[in-house]
């Protein structure tokens, strides 16, 4: 045990640290997810369900295997489908590095909390209704309806002014961020919990909605009671006094700067301290299970060779090589993430020489992962025959086929161009090479027309110009006895 687990620690690599890091960022950041809300026991479920299939696959129950990895199959869609809001919010948070960075929400001042709990307790004495929310690291955009853009220092006065029951937006929301009131008269989204919780009004049932997906404070102030409640994280508590609101703002937006914060290393570790040892156990079990490299394998490959860079006058004598099996050695995970199909040997003909060569394989002609190294190619070589083409006019032939219709005679038929720049072998210089074109079928020809067939090149010969060629065939009719055929 003690030789196997010296082993692995000999055996980590940069590449390997990284990938641990990763995963556990993935996994610690999941498991904030599911802590913070209700999903949580969707995840106790899933690990249940996980840890049964592999008691099945382990002790054979093929069954029992069968199902619930059919099961797995479609979970992730159903995941995405039942906790879409939860996902959002979650890769919200990625993307701003909410949890990972927890930076202070905001530089407040004890002047600005003191003016939130100065005017949730003169509110509450005069029985005035207020919903005041603190805005926290994640965006509230999508969550908030309606309202008026203010941007206004933020103030006792203010505030009251806005909450007066006369005031058109006293119904609504107030959003504080940074010192400032930067919208009020804003509709939230109602949570579908508050049962839970007891009879509650509109304003708690709106705070806790909000609560439930983002991370904002919510200070809710009721008419009716005169009673402050503050809803958090998917909570709702009703405050014993200003005290406790106090602390919990001073709590929400971090320690004043005359205060000492503990140690960076200490604070770090002592954060959601469960979480992070769980998420390093996992990582490194799935780092143990899929990207442990315990030693190379080895594996064979029937790969095509592609010949590339040929000048354009120039031509390579079939028959040529198309393939050649290669051996390549490396670790097993190596191997999961290699694509065969984009395995090739790729031959640079831009320096080709005229007539019969050999040409060396190497490791250099095969786009390979750094993982992987090439042991073996057979053949080792190839020979070819190569030759540059030359230039030459070659006619172009119109065939025909049937006959014109009864009464007609055919007065000439004619291509044009009457001939085409063609690349050709220099054993096909003094053969005569002719281009042809689809033959003209007579019997469809009523008048006079011009046709654009399809041009028949002859093998090894190809167009000068690289784009293709058209030739238009003329064909003139006349009555029987009115024309003869021109040459």
């Amino acid at each position: 045990m003690r030789d196997t687990l010296l082993a692995v620690l000999y055996s980590l690599r940069v590449q390997d640290l990284l990938d641990i890091a990763v995963i556990f960022f993935l996994v610690y950041g999941i498991l904030l997810w599911f802590k913070q809300t209700a999903s949580r026991f969707v995840l106790i479920g899933i690990a249940v369900l996980a840890t049964v299939y592999g008691l099945a696959r382990y002790f054979q129950l093929y069954l029992t295997a069968v199902i619930l990895q059919g099961f797995f199959a479609i979970l992730l869609l159903a995941l995405v489908v039942i906790f879409q809001e939860e996902l959002r919010r979650f890769f919200e948070r990625l993307a701003t590095w909410g949890r990972f960075r927890k930076e202070r929400i905001g530089s407040a001042s004890q002047k600005e909390v003191d003016v939130l709990v100065e005017t949730a307790s003169s509110l509450a004495r005069k029985r005035i209704g207020a919903l005041i929310v603190v805005k926290g690291e994640e965006p509230l955009d999508r969550h908030l309806e309606g309202g008026v853009e203010l941007d206004g220092v933020l103030s006792q006065p203010l505030l009251e002014s806005i909450f007066d029951p006369h005031s058109g937006g006293h119904d609504g929301a107030a959003v504080v961020h940074k010192g400032r009131v930067i919208r009020f008269a804003c509709r939230l989204p109602l949570s579908p919990q508050a049962d839970r919780f007891g009879l509650m009004g509109l304003r708690h049932t709106a705070a806790l909605g909000l609560s439930e997906r983002s991370d904002a404070l919510c200070i809710v102030v009721s008419e009716e009671r005169g009673t402050i409640s503050l809803a958090q994280g998917g909570q709702i508590v009703v405050l014993a006094g200003p005290r406790e609101l106090k602390e919990a703002l001073e709590k929400f937006y971090g320690p004043r700067p005359s205060e000492k914060p503990p140690s960076g290393l200490a604070r770090v570790l002592r954060r959601n301290f469960w979480e992070k040892a769980a998420a390093l156990v996992a990582a490194c079990l799935l780092w143990l299970a899929f990207g442990y490299q315990r030693g190379p394998v080895g594996r064979h490959f029937v790969v095509p060779i592609e010949y590339r860079n040929l000048p354009a006058e120039w031509i390579i004598e079939e028959p040529r090589v198309s393939e050649a099996e290669i051996l390549l050695t490396g670790p097993e995970q190596a191997f999961l993430l290699l694509d065969p199909a984009r395995l090739r040997i790729s031959l640079d003909l831009s320096t080709v020489k005229e007539g019969k060569q050999k040409i060396p394989l190497s490791r250099e002609m095969i786009p390979l992962p750094s993982s992987l190294t090439l042991e073996s190619i057979k053949p080792d070589s190839i020979q070819i025959a190569a030759y540059r083409l030359l230039r030459m006019d070659a006619p172009v032939e119109v065939p025909t086929k049937g006959s014109l219709p009864k009464g007609l005679s055919l007065v000439r038929i004619e291509a044009v161009p009457p001939a085409l720049t063609v690349l050709v072998p220099p054993n096909l210089k003094d053969k005569g090479v002719r281009i042809q074109t689809d033959p003209v079928d007579l019997a469809g020809i009523a008048q006079n027309t011009v046709l654009f067939p399809r041009l028949v090149v002859p093998t090894d010969v190809r167009f000068a110009d690289p784009k293709q060629p058209s030739v238009r065939v003329i064909v003139e009719v006349a009555p029987s006895g009115q024309g003869n055929l021109r040459p």
